[in-house]
């Protein structure tokens, strides 16, 4: 709830799809990758755009982009634009460099010696300004203000060990991943292929599957990579591309090219607040679901910070697995508190208390027979500046509760972050501000508590297979087992050292 009102950016969604079989293809790339970009509409809300191919040699690229929702961005008519792809990515934005303009929409395309590529970028270069200045000494000028536009010019430059009238596509991506350690998921159409790339600390996740033949008549399978594991229902996941990991997706199959390493002694660092908040719960990662983290959150929550307490609600929905888990643990009932009108927007972000109180009682509709005259535990996501939880507490009190304590399935955010997600500076976070010493009093609960860093971390990995997925990638591309993840807007503790 506090990431929804407070301006805490999830980052983008990235979805390819490729047709497996002859082409042309008799199934609907546009509409999966519309399909697939809806379904991650929650990673970026800013604009959309699709580039499909038509496989040939030469290619004929076709781009669609829009400012706003996938819903709005595309039209129907402007989808038979691309009825003749075979394949093509796709992406949903939403800025953490770069202005809110159309010239920003992603994927860009641009031409190459050896022909157009098209990339759609997850993530944030964390030494983006000293690679702008490479670029721009080689004379390659830079259009729009966006990291992602660098990556796709990095791409067109030809490596030193290329050959010159030889394109050797996993030598410049392997340019590409010595020049910036992180944050990038990646998707790189060229011609009649789709390279899926992961940097190597994993930052930001991508996830490999097939689409599933509907019926006898429909016997093709597309191929498909994207930002998580469960974009489209009839989606079987296969795997997730590995820390710096190359990957070639085409119609005859799926393979492992290259693995990039990390430096040695460096762990793996994927972004721990996937788990905590940006992710689908159905979504798949490190072989556990998201939704069973959470739920160990809310277990080990209870554990770290139990009360006296009669029931246990959540008002944001991405916190109800928490909620259940703190609940199982605790052995106290689950209950819904507040009723959510769906058809109000945000209403929290306003001018003053009493505007922001008005807001809740439009947005909310409390349930007084789950908790009057009772002590309410209620589980949030985080509380990131301290102003929109305020209001909820006091409308559960004024509604009957007798207490209100606020348990928080996540650690206090301290630090920004400069991998990809937006967080408000170091100042405005309520964890570095005076309020925080009394938080309780500052936002109106009987009590408030974290989870721990330490607790936190042993949700996440202790679920973890230590085998089984990894075992699918061959010998040759095997990455070391080790578990990693980046915890630096808790911790202040970087993966990699910031260029800025």
């Amino acid at each position: 709830m506090e990431f929804e009102e407070s301006g805490i950016g999830e980052e983008c969604g990235v979805f390819g799809c490729v047709a497996a079989g002859e082409w042309p293809t008799q199934l609907e790339v546009a509409q999966i990758l519309t399909l697939g970009l809806v379904a991650l509409q929650h990673r970026g809300q800013e604009s959309a755009g699709i580039v499909t191919s038509n496989g040939s040699t030469p290619p004929t690229y076709t781009t669609l982009k829009g400012m706003g929702l996938v819903s709005t961005a595309f039209k129907p008519e402007d989808l038979l634009k691309l009825k003749y792809g075979n394949l093509g990515i796709g992406h949903t934005r939403y800025s953490t460099t770069g202005i809110s303009e159309l010239q920003n929409c992603q994927p860009f395309v641009v031409d190459t010696l050896h022909g157009k590529i098209a990339v759609a970028h997850n993530g944030e270069l964390v030494n983006a300004a000293a690679l702008r200045k490479k670029v721009m000494r080689h004379g390659v000028g830079l259009s729009t203000s966006s990291d992602s536009e660098l990556i796709t010019q990095l791409l067109a430059l030809t490596p030193p060990m290329e050959e010159v009238d030889t394109p050797d596509w996993v030598a410049r991506i392997k340019n590409l991943m010595t020049e910036t350690p992180t944050s990038y998921s990646l998707l790189v159409m060229h011609k009649d292929v789709i390279y899926a790339v992961r940097d190597p600390y994993g930052n930001r996740p991508l996830s490999i599957g097939r689409l599933v033949p509907i019926s006898k008549l429909h016997s093709a399978v597309e191929r498909i990579v994207d930002a998580e594991s469960s974009p489209v229902s009839v989606h079987r996941y296969h795997r997730e591309v590995q820390p710096g990991e190359i990957v070639q997706i085409s119609k005859h199959g799926i393979k492992s090219l290259s693995v990039v390493p990390r430096p040695e002694g460096d762990p793996p660092a994927f972004c721990i607040f996937e788990y905590v908040y940006f992710a689908r719960p159905d979504s798949i990662f490190e072989g556990q679901m998201v939704y069973t983290v959470r739920q160990r959150c809310g277990r080990q929550l209870a554990i770290e910070a139990p009360t006296d307490a009669d029931v246990v609600s959540t008002v944001p929905e991405s916190a109800t697995p928490a909620a259940l888990g703190y609940a199982q643990e605790s052995g106290l009932p689950y209950v819904e508190v507040l009723c959510k009108n769906r058809y109000v927007g945000r209403t929290f972000i306003q001018p003053n208390t009493r505007l922001r109180q008005l807001g809740v009682a439009k947005k909310f509709g409390a349930l007084t027979d789950n908790f009057a005259g009772k002590r309410v535990v209620l589980i949030d996501d985080s509380i990131v500046r301290g102003n929109t939880i305020s209001p909820i507490i006091k409308l559960l009190k004024e509604a009957g509760a007798t207490e209100v304590h606020i348990r928080v399935a996540s650690p206090p955010i301290r630090f920004p972050c400069y991998m990809g997600i937006n967080i408000p500076t170091k100042e405005e976070l309520i964890a570095n501000k005076p309020e925080f010493e009394d938080i309780a009093g500052y936002i109106g609960a009987t009590s408030v508590r974290y989870l721990s860093v330490e607790g936190l971390v042993a949700a996440v990995q202790g679920g973890i297979e230590s085998c089984g997925e990894k075992e699918q990638i061959s010998s040759r591309t095997k990455m070391s087992k080790r578990i990693g993840h980046c915890t630096a807007c808790l911790t202040g503790k970087y993966p990699v050292e910031l260029e800025w």
